[in-house]
Parts: structure tokens; C-alpha cells; sequence
């Protein structure tokens, strides 16, 4: 992380963590608390080919755009495909998930949360945890 004298932040992709979060998924943090953040939490998540997340909700608002892949967003009982460079805005508490279309080709997403204190409740269990504790913060 290179910071600026006016504390702006410059991240390298190739100098970037990445966290195994198993099931086929691989997150970046990009920009939080560390880099000076107050009010979102960024970060990329790679998607294996087939793979997918259960489904879940935060407790904020969250925006996703899909970087590259053809893409699944599960959410108000719904299936809507998605293709790169579309974006959707979900509200806190709705669940819903996002799986990887394709059986050979990765799938790539940019989230951004409303509140670097976002966290992830999973519907099946219930099991709330913050974003940053996926990113071994």
C-alpha cells in the first residue's frame, strides 16, 4: 500500500492478499479501514468455474459489478443473469447470492459495502461475520 503525502492510497494489484474463502471463492480486500476508509469497504471476489456463495445478507447497503464472467444473482425469488460490467445495488437485509455461470471460465466481481463495519449473515445458519474477518483482520 503506497500512501500519497495527502494520505491518499495506491493499491497494487499484484502486491494484494488473497483469502481463500473455500467453495470455489477468492476474495482481495481492496479499500477499508486500512487504507483510511470511514465510510465503504471495496474488494474483488474471483468465482471458480461452477462455483457459488450460500445465500446471505448484509447490514448495509451493497453494490456488486460484475468485472468479468457471466454471472447468476439469486435474490427476491428471482434468477437474473448478469454480464460484465453490470451492476446491482442491494438493500441491507435482503438475501441473495451470486453463483459463476460458466463450467470452465472464472468469474470476477467488484463489492463495495456502505460501512467498513460491513458484515455477512448467512440465511442457512444464521452465522453473522464481519467482511474484514474473511480477510484475516
Amino acid at each position: 500500500m503506497n500512501v500519497t503525502p495527502s494520505r491518499a492510497v495506491l493499491l497494487k494489484a499484484a502486491e494484494l492478499p488473497v483469502h481463500d474463502r473455500g467453495g470455489g471463492a477468492r476474495t482481495t480486500p481492496l479499500v477499508g479501514r486500512q487504507a483510511g476508509a470511514q465510510g465503504f469497504l471495496t474488494g474483488y471476489t474471483e468465482f471458480a468455474a461452477g462455483a457459488q456463495i450460500p445465500f446471505h445478507f448484509h447490514n448495509c447497503e451493497e453494490s456488486v459489478v460484475l468485472i468479468e464472467g457471466e454471472a447468476m444473482l439469486d435474490i427476491d425469488g428471482e434468477s437474473h443473469p448478469l454480464k460484465a460490467h453490470d451492476a446491482t445495488y442491494i438493500p441491507p437485509g435482503v438475501p441473495h447470492r451470486f453463483r459463476n455461470l460458466s463450467a470452465t471460465r472464472p468469474m470476477k466481481i467488484l463489492w463495495i459495502y456502505g460501512s467498513p463495519d460491513a458484515t455477512r449473515s448467512l440465511v442457512e445458519t444464521g452465522e453473522t461475520r464481519p467482511i474484514a474477518a474473511e480477510h484475516g483482520r
